[in-house]
């Protein structure tokens, strides 16, 4: 306990009154007080001299001293040292015996005294440097381990940073689709929006009619009360006589005031517009065009099957028929047998009997042994993996919501615009890029193995 009480004094001794911690290089001033060289160095520096130049009082007892007097204090420089020596050492704070066991059982330094003590009578202890080796080897697995787990968070902070971008990219791509979606929708929404619009300003003015009458009403009636009021207020203030003049008739004229409440205004809004709901009007909009559509057998492949009234095909590889002039040779495709030059043309297609098929529209003089997109071919395809694809060129992919039953097409001769849409939803599928159309166009179809489409008929 003395060491630790002697290691203490000698440490307020070596501290710098000016930055409290141990002076770094001592220096001596005339007065005899010393400071760190820095400290005091800098201390000047922020100072003018009070007397000669170059002279400055001593912090401490305010003695002058220059600037140019300052001396190492190599014999305090020896005793910092020391305390910082004696500190590495540590010392029992309650004995003041050097800290030379570890008591197994508290996890703890102790001293020689410690280990006699009551509260430490019969734990196992033994001297430090004999067990710090197994200690440090027992740190060293943990930190193994500890940076086997860094490892594993920072794969796992990699993996979420991936993850990261993953949804980023998932959310900018819907945010596409959906934004192309209303695009496409916004000429059927448009006179929907207008209307609703027009009925919600009629609302709002009716409602600020009643509502600004209530608000002059009032007004009326708090003029009334601040005319009672003030009527009452005189009376108070007159003669015994004047009070008493006619008191029974202002105090009946004035208790009974009833609150007049003006009628009361809904601020309900009844003219609800759910955006959603109106893609059921879309597909309502989409059958004012819609025509129908019979396939031409004069064009099926030969590994396709129609039925009796042409409005379904099959794929059928042992199919008997004949090779036709104007048939399809290479992909198991059919057309349409009506011709669309003008206007706008909607028709549906049943494709929940489909795995892999096709269907769109194309120039009705493609060539029978090829699908280049740039040879007049405006159509979707589903493939195995249920991913779909728009046959431009390169390909592109598009996701679908929902796997549709039913596909609607519409074409718009005059726009030069094909779109495709989930019939039963009402949502939009894909637009193909604007184009000009150089001859008539007819209804297409690609069929493969497994599977049929079906031309649905009008409602």
């Amino acid at each position: 306990m003395a060491s630790a009480t002697v290691t203490r004094k000698l440490r307020e001794e070596a501290t710098c009154p000016i930055c409290l911690e141990l002076m770094t290089e001592p220096v001596s001033i005339d007065c005899g007080h010393s400071y760190c060289r820095v400290c005091i160095v800098g201390l000047t520096e922020n100072q003018s001299s009070e007397t000669s130049p170059g002279t400055f009082p001593c912090p401490q007892c305010r003695n002058p001293f220059k600037i140019d007097s300052l001396r190492p204090n190599k014999h305090l420089q020896n005793i910092i040292e020391t305390i910082q020596e004696t500190e590495r050492e540590r010392f029992c704070e309650k004995h003041g015996e050097k800290l030379h066991l570890f008591c197994e059982d508290d996890g703890q330094l102790i001293c020689w005294r410690c280990e006699r003590s009551p509260e430490h009578k019969g734990h196992v202890t033994a001297i430090f440097e004999d067990i710090c080796q197994g200690y440090r080897e027992k740190l060293q697995k943990t930190v193994t381990k500890l940076k086997d787990t860094e490892v594993k968070y920072m794969q796992l902070k990699l993996d979420t940073t991936q993850n990261i971008r993953s949804w980023e990219e998932k959310i900018r791509r819907e945010r596409e689709r959906i934004h192309s979606e209303f695009m496409n929708l916004h000429t059927f929404l448009n006179h929907e929006e207008e209307f609703y619009m027009c009925r919600l300003e009629k609302v709002k003015e009716q409602k600020l009619s009643r509502l600004q009458d209530n608000v002059a009403h009032l007004e009326n009636k708090l003029q009334e009360i601040k005319n009672c009021i003030l009527e009452l207020d005189q009376k108070c203030q007159s003669s015994a006589q004047s009070l008493l003049q006619d008191i029974k008739d202002i105090l009946n004229r004035n208790s009974d005031v009833n609150m007049e409440i003006p009628e009361d205004v809904s601020l309900e809004i009844h003219t609800v517009c759910n955006v959603p709901d109106l893609y059921f009007s879309v597909k309502k909009m989409l059958k004012c065009y819609q025509v129908t559509v019979t396939l031409d057998p004069d064009t099926a492949h030969l590994g396709l099957r129609l039925s009796d009234n042409h409005r379904k095909v099959s794929y059928c590889e042992s199919s008997k028929k004949s090779k036709t002039v104007g048939g399809f040779t290479v992909l198991p495709c059919v057309l349409g047998r009506e011709p669309f030059v003008s206007g706008r043309h909607y028709f549906e297609v049943d494709v929940r009997e489909g795995i892999k098929w096709g269907v769109g529209v194309c120039l009705e003089n493609v060539p029978r042994d090829t699908q280049e997109p740039q040879s007049g071919f405006w159509v979707i395809r589903l493939r195995k993996d249920k991913s779909c694809l728009a046959l431009t060129s390169p390909p592109t992919p598009f996701l679908l919501r929902d796997q549709p039953q039913v596909v609607g097409i519409i074409l718009d001769c005059d726009a030069g615009l094909v779109s495709f849409y989930n019939a039963t939803t009402g949502s939009h599928l894909y637009t193909f890029p604007k184009a000009s159309f150089s001859h008539a166009l007819r209804p297409y179809f690609e069929v493969y193995p497994f599977s049929s489409l079906s031309l649905t008929s009008l409602n």
